[in-house]
């Protein structure tokens, strides 16, 4: 997988580790590491990040010299044991004010009584859908940005095999997108023509995957109450959607398994279409030109899809002095702080006002098409706390399905340890 989506995206074994351990902790013991202390700590994942960990200790310096009062303090870990680490500090009663989540993940935690609801003087409403997290009503963490996935193409390739560029107006159907691979396989250029990712493991699998899913018509779980995933994940649409998946690799049009970066395998001319996104734009454009073509993924028979929700802020409710962290996230929130952070990451900025200070995704920016998939295509993952359980069970099935085992079976055997798993959690109710 690409290391900036490696970055932007947590694993889901990771979080399902998390699910188990906080809900095991018991909820709201938590309290700040510095109390009483004049700081208030704030935890991030970056720590390997350097770009965008950079961007935020900018934000932190702007905001500890606009005022006197509470200053805040930055502490990154890695990636790799950034949920370790919290889940120590949740165990301990220790957790510090202010926090970065995976935004799928922010629901198990505010289930878990460790976020506040977030009370901010700016107005959310402002952001793109995405990029503000809720859970029983109420937003629990806010981002900076967001990714998009996206078809990328060499519009010469099209040309040559005849296939149209697929458009926000006028996506490519689903017998357009088998119609192309087959006059794109014809060509002989690649021994598969399309590239899916199918190297990915962790969160990739249901951030890529489900949105297809979705577009035919089925889901994760039903979201009327979040209870069960019985007819949703293993219904007709989702059996449809699984079959219509391995037939993509056993028809020869990708590799049951990719190359471990996909993005680069396709500017080496190993794919002719390549399903990638926004963090790999930059890179294509400069190695392509004008050859590179974005496209939106397939529209299956409800429309193109793709996940929404990336890392995101929120506060702790052990933190000791609430106002002053609600304080720093709403002035982190300023247009030009937004701007540093999806400057640093390449990522699509949370508003607006942001966007307009970022010339590739302002009004006719070269990125601009990526907000605006953001926009008509994300679907938010499931917003329960039993996304990280529901997350790992999808991505195993899909992986079995993949390498061969029945689709329905196998759609119902998850189902059935979803279902379970949510009786077995009272629901995920407070």
């Amino acid at each position: 997988m690409n290391k900036k989506l490696t970055r932007i995206l947590a694993t889901s074994i990771a979080a399902a580790a998390l699910t188990a351990t906080l809900a095991g902790c018991g909820k709201g013991s938590a309290s700040s590491s510095t109390e009483g202390s004049g700081e208030i700590a704030l935890w991030t994942h970056n720590a390997g990040n350097p770009e965008e960990l950079a961007a935020v200790q900018g934000i932190v310096d702007s905001y500890n010299s606009s005022q006197d009062k509470v200053k805040i303090k930055v502490q990154a870990f890695p990636q790799d044991s950034y949920n370790d680490s919290v889940v120590s500090a949740a165990a301990a009663g220790n957790l510090p004010c202010i926090v970065d989540i995976d935004g799928p993940n922010v629901p198990n935690w505010a289930w878990a009584g460790y976020l506040e609801p977030l009370e901010l003087g700016t107005d959310l409403s402002k952001h793109l859908p995405s990029t503000v997290a809720e859970w029983d009503g109420k937003p629990y963490a806010v981002g900076y940005y967001d990714v998009a996935l996206a078809m990328m193409a060499r519009a010469s390739d099209l040309e040559a095999a005849g296939v149209r560029v697929a458009t926000v107006e006028q996506p490519w159907t689903k017998e357009e997108f088998q119609d192309a691979l087959t006059k794109l396989k014809a060509l002989g250029k690649w021994e598969h023509p399309l590239d899916l990712g199918t190297a990915g493991t962790g969160e990739w699998l249901p951030y890529a995957y489900s949105p297809f899913l979705q577009s035919f018509g089925g889901d994760l779980v039903n979201r009327d109450g979040f209870q069960s995933a019985e007819g949703e994940l293993n219904g007709d649409e989702a059996v449809q959607w699984a079959n219509w998946f391995r037939g993509l690799a056993d028809e020869g049009f990708m590799a049951k398994k990719s190359g471990k970066d996909s993005t680069q395998d396709f500017l080496n001319n190993k794919s002719g279409i390549v399903y990638t996104g926004s963090w790999a734009a930059d890179k294509a454009k400069e190695a392509l030109g004008d050859d590179l073509v974005v496209m939106p993924p397939v529209d299956l028979g409800q429309g193109p899809k793709i996940g929404g929700a990336s890392w995101q802020w929120g506060v702790t409710s052990g933190c000791t002095d609430t106002g002053a962290a609600m304080d720093y996230l709403t002035y982190s929130l300023k247009p030009e702080n937004i701007a540093a952070v999806a400057k640093a990451t390449g990522a699509i900025p949370a508003s607006e006002e942001a966007a307009a200070l970022i010339p590739s995704f302002a009004e006719g920016g070269a990125n601009r098409i990526f907000m605006d998939f953001s926009r008509e295509y994300a679907v938010m993952r499931p917003e329960t706390p039993a996304y990280p359980f529901i997350a790992t069970e999808f991505g195993k099935a899909t992986q079995d399905i993949l390498n061969g085992a029945d689709p329905k079976s196998t759609l119902d055997s998850a189902v059935k340890a979803i279902d379970a798993n949510i009786k077995s959690n009272g629901g995920y109710k407070n």
